[in-house]
């Protein structure tokens, strides 16, 4: 364990992170720089972290404002894949590890350090985002991941670590859940959720309104694209991170955008988790519904396979990959078509589209209309079927030639 002589630890003033601060200059005798990410978490759980670290032994801590690239640069353009995990998970989580990997290697090379460190365990799918990260933008550096290294198994043994070496925390033995939250969601693991027969209770939810307690008046809010990127909610021009915290606090208020899901991690296990994410639920409702109103057929289709593949590329960690650069830009060409606006009513916990326009709609009343029209000659389709089925008839013939 010798050979480094400054790590930076990618930390969240938790628990354990506030114990792998010590851990690493006892077992490792090297300084510690710790890096903390501001993904929209929340000021509350930004507040003290400096001092925090810094009474945990750290010699720096460095809080990095990340709210605006994160949701320009990673959740825009994976809304443009359409990329939904398991048909129900909106990758909150996965979408964070990459920005915030990237700012820690960045500070790595700005105070000259030798080693990163995450606060991951050897079971969760997070160890697999941050190093295949680094393996991208920093293979140089050494990765140390104590969860995969100390003899500590249990909140009690951090607790009891701290306690002897009298540093402070304000963690205590009682925590139920596991969350992690910023700007797009916060999800909860951990306490009653390990049994996926119980239903989870009201205080697993903390960020949107329990749906059966919301408003008995629905809401509706508009969207507005440019070339696949919202520019507006409900007329006011807005930036990538403030559209979302806007689209947030009002999905939220409806009980919109709760999910209680069991998932495949990438490490093999399956694991049960609740998930909020109000604003997004919407956003993702409305950028959908205006690809059905500007790609045709084929072209929508092709997306949806691009959404696929791209959710388990970001679930398993592959951002900075070749494969990702060229799934992301097959969605930006489709997305160059996205321009419009999109209604969405708001309704004890549904978002349902109400409303579509685009200048690029495909859609025409003169074709599609169940009543008279002069475009559209029924008798054509004969000949269309005969064709489109031409393979099944010849297939049909031949085994009654053969009968």
């Amino acid at each position: 364990m010798q050979n480094v002589k400054k790590i930076v630890l990618a930390y969240s003033g938790g628990l354990d992170t506030s114990a792998i601060i010590p851990w690493l200059k006892e077992n490792y005798g090297c300084e510690v720089v710790a890096f903390a990410a501001d993904v929209g978490q929340g000021d509350e759980e930004l507040e003290g972290l400096h001092e925090k670290a810094i009474a945990s032994g750290a010699s720096e801590c460095h809080i990095v404002d990340l709210k605006e690239e994160f949701v320009s640069e990673y959740i825009f353009p994976t809304i443009t894949t359409g990329a939904v995990y398991e048909g129900e998970y909106l990758l909150g989580t996965s979408m964070a590890r990459p920005v915030i990997a990237k700012a820690q290697v960045e500070i790595a090379r700005k105070v000259g350090a030798d080693a990163l460190c995450h606060g991951c365990t050897g079971k969760g799918n997070d160890q697999v985002r941050f190093e295949s990260t680094f393996a991208a933008l920093a293979p140089d550096l050494r990765v140390i991941a104590p969860w995969r290294e100390w003899d500590m198994v249990s909140r009690e043994d951090l607790l009891a670590y701290l306690a002897e070496r009298n540093i402070p925390t304000t963690a205590s033995a009682t925590k139920i859940y596991s969350r992690d939250a910023n700007a797009w969601h916060i999800s909860h693991e951990g306490g009653e959720l390990e049994d996926p027969w119980q239903e989870p209770t009201k205080q697993v939810w903390t960020m949107t309104v329990d749906p059966e307690d919301a408003p008995d008046t629905p809401e509706r809010v508009t969207l507005s694209f440019d070339e696949g990127k919202l520019t507006h909610v409900d007329g006011e021009a807005l930036s990538p991170y403030q559209a979302l915290v806007k689209l947030n606090t009002v999905a939220a208020a409806h009980g919109v955008g709760r999910i209680d899901i069991v998932e495949n991690r990438l490490v093999g296990m399956k694991s049960r988790g609740c998930y909020e994410t109000p604003g997004g639920t919407v956003l993702l409702k409305a950028y959908k519904a205006l690809e059905t109103m500007v790609l045709d057929k084929a072209a929508l289709k092709y997306r949806e396979q691009i959404g696929l593949e791209f959710s388990h590329v970001m679930y398993d960690g592959r951002w900075f990959t070749a494969l990702n650069d060229a799934l992301l830009a097959g969605a930006a060409s489709f997305a160059k078509k996205v321009t419009g606006d999109i209604v969405v009513k708001l309704y004890k916990g549904q978002a349902t589209v109400t409303q579509r326009q685009s200048p690029n709609s495909l859609y025409s009343e003169d074709f599609a209309t169940f009543g008279a029209d002069d475009v559209y000659d029924q008798k054509h389709a004969e000949g269309f079927i005969r064709l489109f089925s031409l393979s099944s008839r010849i297939e049909a013939l031949k085994k009654q030639g053969e009968q």
